[in-house]
């Protein structure tokens, strides 16, 4: 068995004496327990932990040391860790008061209101010494609906309350197509699903095609999806949401389906407008994968939507981005959803010398050779040759300093840069290469496969 840590900790006299008599007498279960407790409440969480799983080591079954431990995980920021523990713990007839506490805590911090209301009564029920009253103010426990918004971990407040959500900004974006460089197949793409409906109505409507839709964007990050959006936005003069994870996740029952809803809501009411969903996997994980029950409850509302169950999405125009497209509930791609799922590759080498080009623009530059530029930055993403220009720009202002004359950028000085860095793509490919031939289904990532000729 391992003594404790010979880690001094000035001026304690009393964890140093805990240390000694530990020393003296290591197979000690209580008094190990005691040091660790100790450490815990003088705040070394990570000392603590040690104490605890060699507690646990010498007494496997110790309810107190995994509690502890548990304890020392919510502390040091792991509560996934924690929960794992307690979600055990909690099982066992005996377990103490602290443990539905901690529990009840853990379950509100990742939404789950309703179970975390019950963990916290139980907690009370078997010692009302550990009644936390500002924790239980937040669950809304004891509330009336006259007095709070949030009565029993539930939100009281009704979707159609005038005050339900505060609306995101509409923005209307200046950027085209012609400011994006390359991505020309992708564009294509989108205004076959996109732009030719709204630009040529009568042709749709003879064929009984409605105006709206989803199209989802997948490939390693920096590589413009987002931009493509705006874009899009700016091509069919339309009102642009953009949508990101915070302004829809929300700890209460009901509060992230309600923000979402608000959202589709006002995209409806502005119409035509596009509204673009940046990382959607983090809203629409996997059902399967999940293990909470609110996770699954926002996903059906996403889905609900999408469908325009209660109101037609007629001009509201769905994109969203991902870089983990293996990560999506399979149900966001059926028809009338994200039925359209493009893969946004790095930009090839035209596309290279296309994007460098217009961040150029405005910049002091003298004869640069774009296209050479362009093939000697393989697999750079747009976000890669942004720091590029940057670092290029950085090196010259530090010439400039020194001579206190400003020098127009040139090639050289940009394959310089380029030479000085990575392509941030490549470890994104080594994870999407497995999905693609092995998780395949439909043959959703062929387009990786012909990326890579792998097919």
């Amino acid at each position: 068995m391992s003594a404790p840590s010979d880690a001094n900790l000035p001026g304690d006299d009393a964890l140093q004496a805990l240390r000694e008599a530990l020393r003296a007498s290591p197979n000690n279960s209580a008094l190990r327990l005691h040091f660790a407790d100790t450490l815990l409440g003088r705040g070394h969480a990570e000392e603590a932990e040690r104490e605890y799983r060699e507690g646990l080591a010498q007494s496997p079954n110790s309810l107190p040391m995994k509690l502890g431990l548990a304890r020392a995980f919510h502390l040091q920021g792991k509560p996934s860790h924690a929960l794992v523990l307690l979600e055990d713990l909690v099982k066992h007839p005996n377990a103490p008061a602290r443990a539905f506490l901690l529990h009840a805590k853990l379950l509100a911090g990742i939404g789950e209101i309703e179970q975390a209301v019950r963990q916290y009564r139980r907690a009370v029920e078997l010692d009302p010494g550990v009644a936390d009253p500002e924790f239980a103010a937040r669950l809304g426990i004891g509330a009336s609906e006259e007095e709070s918004e949030v009565v029993e971990g539930k939100v009281r407040a009704a979707w159609d309350d005038d005050d339900s959500a505060p609306p995101q900004e509409i923005e209307r974006p200046k950027i085209t197509f012609g400011d994006v460089g390359g991505m020309e197949k992708l564009k294509e793409e989108i205004r076959l699903k996109i732009i030719h409906p709204l630009t040529h109505p009568e042709l749709y409507k003879a064929y009984g095609k409605t105006i709206g839709g989803g199209i989802l964007m997948y490939g390693p990050p920096g590589c413009g999806k987002t931009y493509l959006a705006r874009a899009t936005a700016g091509e069919i003069k339309a009102g642009f949401i953009a949508v990101g994870i915070n302004d829809v996740l929300d700890m209460w029952i009901g509060n992230s389906e309600r923000n979402l809803h608000s959202l589709f809501e006002q995209a409806r009411d502005h119409k035509p407008c596009v509204l673009f969903f940046d990382e959607v996997d983090a809203l629409g994980a996997s059902r399967a994968d999940m293990r909470h029950h609110a996770g699954r409850q926002l996903i059906n509302q996403f889905l609900a939507e999408m469908d325009g169950v209660k109101s037609s999405n007629a001009g509201v125009l769905i994109l969203a981005a991902t870089n983990a497209p293996w990560h999506l509930d399979s149900a966001f791609r059926r028809p009338g959803r994200f039925d359209r799922v493009l893969f946004v590759p790095p930009p090839d080498a035209a596309a290279r010398a296309a994007i460098l080009r217009l961040q150029c623009r405005g910049k002091p530059t003298q004869e640069i050779d774009y296209d050479q530029l362009g093939r000697k930055t393989e697999s750079f993403s747009g976000a890669d040759l942004k720091a590029v220009l940057d670092v290029a720009i950085e090196r010259k202002l530090q010439e400039a300093l020194k001579a206190g004359v400003p020098k127009p950028l040139t090639t050289k000085d940009l394959a310089a840069a380029a030479a000085s860095l990575k392509a941030t793509t490549k470890e994104w490919f080594a994870t999407a290469r497995n999905y693609a031939l092995y998780s395949n289904q439909g043959g959703i990532y062929d387009d990786i496969l012909r990326y890579l000729k792998l097919s």
